[in-house]
């Protein structure tokens, strides 16, 4: 191995000679670098990396580990966990070599984000918590399974937080009714909640929605992608799931409302965005409407829980309710279960009909 001055170019390059962990002997170069000292930190972590990966820093293998993921993750998943991994975990464990970050490490590590408070006092939420363990879990499992990392030392310090989330709140048809009457100055905005609501969409997919998707003489609505504003570009990708592929049926009154406002919006074509607005603007119009209307604030995604609890409230099976939501069936028992406990008793009476015939 080896660094050199490129007459040519004023740069330097590094030659590196080295047998990879499969015993072959492998060559490679690596050109363009402005100092030398830049070409022998390059040549270290290389060398490292494809003799005896353990002995590089969190840092230099995280390089490693974003060539080897982002071919297979969304867009917008890579940019949550990069944003995760780069502010939360490399700035206290990120100059430790792999094989000794230890248990120990971690626990101080995971004693700094339980401290943590913001300008109001507020901490991580559990959940927060518990995602950030797991993006360093998800770092130090293929360096062990691909790179020579002899353990993972998050499994002996174990996570903190929690994969519960924060109860939900949900609106019943009589405060969505509420809120939705203040609404109506804006047709945009109108519209746009009253989707959310009355099918149960997912933010990203109200906004990637073109006219295309409505087919209003059969009071359908077909869920094929979702939208996201990503390094200042508007990216349209494919839903969260293979599951969030699929067809709503509307109710009636909805399909017509959806009509009157295409005949309105003849500007609109086939496959433009039908609500060209941001996330930003959704949350500003909640804050208003919930303000309006004397109702407390809940988040945009608890409509769609509320839309969940209104089907079960009208008795609809889990099977019917999960299609239609784009979740597995066993995602609504989990996360909804809590609203069953009156089916339970329905449940009960109904056996003990049964048992006195």
């Amino acid at each position: 191995m080896a660094v050199y001055k490129d007459a040519k170019r004023g740069t330097w390059y590094s030659q590196v000679s080295y047998v990879d962990h499969h015993g072959a002997r492998q060559r490679t170069t690596k050109r363009g670098f402005e100092a030398r000292k830049a070409a022998l930190a390059w040549e270290k972590d290389y060398i490292a990396l494809h003799t005896d990966a353990p002995s590089m820093t969190l840092n230099a293998f995280y390089k490693q580990y974003e060539a080897d993921k982002t071919p297979r993750l969304k867009l917008n998943t890579w940019l949550t966990k990069k944003h995760i991994i780069e502010t939360k975990i490399l700035p206290e464990l990120g100059e430790i070599k792999l094989s000794e970050i230890t248990a120990a490490d971690i626990l101080r590590w995971e004693n700094e984000l339980l401290s943590y408070r913001d300008r109001s006092g507020a901490g991580y939420s559990q959940t927060y918590l518990r995602t950030i363990c797991t993006e360093l879990s998800s770092m130090l499992n293929p360096a062990c399974r691909f790179y020579g990392l002899r353990s993972n030392p998050m499994a002996t310090a174990g996570k903190i937080g929690s994969t519960q989330h924060d109860e939900m709140k949900i609106w019943t048809p009589e405060q969505y009714e509420r809120f939705a009457e203040v609404m109506r100055d804006k047709p945009m905005s109108y519209h746009a909640f009253e989707l959310l609501y009355w099918c149960g969409l997912r933010l990203g997919e109200l906004l990637a929605l073109t006219k295309s998707d409505f087919d209003l003489d059969n009071d359908m609505l077909s869920v094929t992608k979702s939208y996201q504003r990503l390094n200042r570009k508007d990216v349209v990708t494919a839903p969260k799931t293979a599951k969030s592929v699929r067809k709503i049926v509307m109710p009636k009154f909805l399909t017509e409302e959806m009509r009157e406002f295409f005949r309105l919006a003849k500007y609109l074509k086939p496959r433009d965005r039908i609500f060209q607005i941001s996330k930003s603007y959704m949350h500003h119009e909640m804050d208003r409407g919930c303000k309006e209307a004397g109702l407390d604030r809940i988040r945009i995604h608890d409509l769609r829980h509320s839309h969940v609890s209104l089907l079960i409230e009208l008795e609809y099976s889990i099977p019917a309710i999960a299609e239609r939501m784009g979740h597995e069936s066993t995602d609504i028992t989990f996360q909804y279960a809590h609203l069953f406990p009156n089916k339970q008793g329905s449940m009960a009476n109904a056996l003990d009909k049964y048992r006195e015939r």
